[in-house]
């Protein structure tokens, strides 16, 4: 298997019992991938230029609490 169209033929011979066990092993891995990425971002300083941006909004009020972000009423 080559392509991503054999996979995905390959995938929908599978079980469906079968089929939701690789998403949720892919899926654990691509945030395991991500948390690394971030991790590795942090740690090069790519983040720092929008962290500063943050801090700066957090100084000049220009930001909202999470509960009144999260309030849909």
């Amino acid at each position: 298997m080559s392509t991503v169209e054999e996979i995905s033929e390959a995938l929908h011979r599978l079980p469906t019992e079968q089929r939701w066990g690789l998403l949720h092993r892919f899926s654990d891995e691509l945030w395991a991938d991500w948390d690394q990425q971030i991790e590795s971002d942090l740690k090069s300083g790519g983040l720092d230029e929008l962290l500063a941006e943050a801090r700066a909004d957090i100084a000049a009020g220009r930001t909202r609490s999470l509960d009144e972000v999260l309030d849909h009423s």
